[in-house]
């Protein structure tokens, strides 16, 4: 399993898709909190209890706060010539879970502004929250949004993602926000339990993509040890295959693959780029 994090601040990420991120983790340190439970996850298992905010009893770092953390980075960054393509929202889980979100985007926009105006702030989120109109209207502040669908069932998704929403309930969801960029990761375990790369199952994901029309979708497949150890990662001529079953239903889509004999070159948990139509 890879750590949590255990600050505001890591990276920069070196990525060919987002090239030097750096990452916010504006959730507690030390603390994942998610309210899905994926089975490929990186961090491992969500704690029990610990899929809403309200009645956890960590510490969230305020606002002001993580401001600061990424103003001191980001200006150190500067004054040694560091490169930082983007501020990234992501972390030790769902970042839109935090409470005070909308707030947290405003003071992030205003320090980018005031420092290094035009870099781009993104975020990797699970698509879990858009029921509430004020994380929809704080996520089309950000200037990227990468949103995650993984399945196009309701059943799939909730072996996958342990997800307690529906299917349709997701894509209404991404239908709210502008300019979205779907990742959809592809998994098989060896007990026949979870397969999201069959073909039955890439029509239903290709139907909900087709209703939610995103900029582009990026599929890829598992290169860390996953939360659950019977996981094996999708080979990349089946990601093609389902790429290209994608292009086809007029949706454009880039594979994401780790580079051979470097496995440690992610961003945020994201392979990088192997292929782009």
């Amino acid at each position: 399993m890879m750590p949590l994090q255990e600050g505001i601040v890591y990276g920069p990420v070196r990525s060919r898709r987002l090239g030097q991120s750096l990452g916010i983790n504006i959730l507690p340190g030390n603390v994942k909190l998610c309210t899905f439970n994926c089975s490929y996850c990186q961090y491992g298992w969500t704690r029990t209890g610990a899929q809403h905010p309200r009645g956890v009893g960590d510490v969230w770092p305020s606002p002001s706060s993580i401001a600061k953390a990424v103003g001191l980075r980001l200006r150190r960054a500067l004054a040694s010539g560091e490169a930082v393509h983007r501020l990234t929202l992501a972390g030790n889980g769902e970042p839109t879970l935090h409470p005070e979100f909308p707030e947290v985007v405003s003071r992030l926009r205003a320090l980018r502004d005031a420092v290094q105006k035009g870099l781009p702030i993104a975020v990797l989120s699970n698509s879990s929250t858009l029921d509430r109109p004020e994380v929809v209207r704080a996520l089309d502040r950000l200037d990227e949004r990468y949103m995650k669908l993984d399945a196009g069932e309701t059943a799939l998704l909730r072996r996958v993602n342990a997800a307690t929403m529906s299917v349709d309930q997701v894509v209404e969801g991404l239908r709210r926000l502008k300019d979205v960029v779907v990742q959809s990761m592809f998994v098989r375990d060896r007990l026949g339990r979870i397969d999201n790369a069959g073909d039955v199952a890439v029509a239903a994901w290709i139907g909900a993509l087709a209703r939610i029309q995103p900029l582009r979708v990026q599929v890829y497949s598992i290169d860390r040890a996953p939360a659950w150890p019977y996981l094996q990662a999708v080979p990349a001529h089946r990601l093609e295959e389902i790429a290209r079953r994608a292009r086809a239903a007029g949706i454009h889509a880039d594979v994401f693959t780790a580079p051979a004999g470097n496995g440690s070159v992610m961003e945020h948990g994201s392979p990088v780029l192997s292929r782009s139509r």
